[in-house]
């Protein structure tokens, strides 16, 4: 995200999040703009609330926690790491903290705090002031790369889960999401409450326990259920396959799949008309997940053929080196064989001397007899 946008320009839910028991539950972080209302409680890996948030529940920060002056929070906060808690904050339960704690001043904890790490009392610079100061600083300095790391990692943009960004002014409760901000929501959500916002683009595959409304165009990707009404003011709405909408839809132009459902009524001001196409332009995670296990799938493969292929050589190679020591022996055996016979063989010069000798013994013998 560039430096000069701003972050909280609209609501943001990543992939799998759930709202379980009156908990907005999410894997990773929760970026909350000032003045907003929160009527669930929140649990996430690091919270960080503007001024003036109020928590209608408690709050579990796997990470850090930082709410900023004058937040509200009903039940207890549980902290993984460091908390940073502004001045007047309002905690109706108790406080626990496992790593340091950073307090303001009138800070009021109904039921008292433990941390574990060092405890300062001070007054906490707000998230917004604190972050600007930094960048300031970082891009003054002409670490232009340092400030963009910084927001990628205050954003999630380098990690697998995305952050909630929930802007300015919004109220969030089992009822409804009202914001006046664009709103995006991703894959695999399980959310209650109808959703109010200037523009609406629904992922796949989720689940909505209520309506979708917006001034501007609405968009419901594939296999996702609404159940509720699907309206907006001056946009069109666009429903993708496998899409199931429980009520109505009202819009100026209505884009529907040939295979998605609609249960109630469909009012199109300016016509309506069938397709065959995706709606939604962001990546499917699906096929890159597919994509990703057929590349590990074919380089199992080729170290499976670079294995067969090792194994055949070295076979080979055992194989003439047993030919070799065969065709050795063969050859030392032959020249034993051949040694043998030779001196099994009468020597020609022996024989013939054996066969003069022999006449003079008969003659010696005739003479003696004589």
């Amino acid at each position: 995200m560039p430096l000069g946008s701003d972050p909280l320009s609209e609501l943001a839910i990543p992939d799998g999040t759930t709202v379980e028991e009156h908990d907005l539950v999410t894997d990773g972080d929760v970026i909350i703009g000032g003045q907003s209302t929160i009527e669930f409680g929140v649990r996430g890996r690091s919270v960080i609330a503007d001024e003036r948030v109020r928590f209608g529940g408690h709050i579990e920060a796997e990470g850090d926690c930082r709410l900023d002056m004058w937040c509200d929070v009903e039940d207890n906060v549980l902290v993984g790491e460091d908390a940073y808690i502004g001045e007047r904050v309002h905690i109706g339960g108790e406080l626990r903290v496992a790593g340091d704690l950073d307090i303001g001043d009138d800070v009021d904890i109904e039921n008292g705090f433990e941390a574990n790490g060092w405890i300062v009392i001070r007054n906490p610079m707000p998230t917004i002031v604190f972050l600007f100061v930094y960048l300031s600083q970082l891009l003054r300095i002409g670490e232009d790369d340092a400030a963009q790391d910084l927001v990628e990692e205050m954003l999630g943009e380098d990690d697998d889960q995305k952050p909630i960004l929930i802007p300015r002014g919004a109220s969030v409760s089992d009822d409804a999401w009202r914001v006046s901000t664009p709103a995006t929501i991703g894959d695999d959500c399980r959310l209650h409450g109808n959703i109010r916002a200037e523009s609406l683009e629904v992922g796949r595959d989720n689940v909505i326990f209520g309506s979708l409304r917006g001034r501007e165009d609405v968009v419901v990707g594939k296999g996702t259920e609404i159940k509720g009404d699907v309206t907006t003011r001056n946009g069109d709405v666009r429903v993708g396959p496998g899409a199931k909408i429980w009520g109505d839809i009202s819009a100026s132009t209505v884009e529907l799949h040939e295979n998605a459902t609609v249960d109630g009524k469909i009012r199109a001001r300016d016509g309506m008309r069938m397709h065959t196409d995706e709606v939604l332009s962001r990546p499917d995670e699906s096929a890159a997940a597919m994509a990703e296990m057929a590349e590990e799938l074919e380089a199992a493969d080729d170290d499976g053929d670079d294995a067969e292929t090792d194994e055949e050589r070295e076979t080979a190679t055992d194989t003439d080196d047993t030919e070799e020591v065969e065709a050795d022996e063969t050859e030392a055996d032959e020249t034993a064989a051949d040694d043998e016979a030779a001196e099994n063989t009468p020597d020609d010069t022996e024989s013939t001397e054996e066969g003069e000798n022999e006449p003079e013994t008969d003659g010696d013998a005739a003479e003696a007899s004589e």
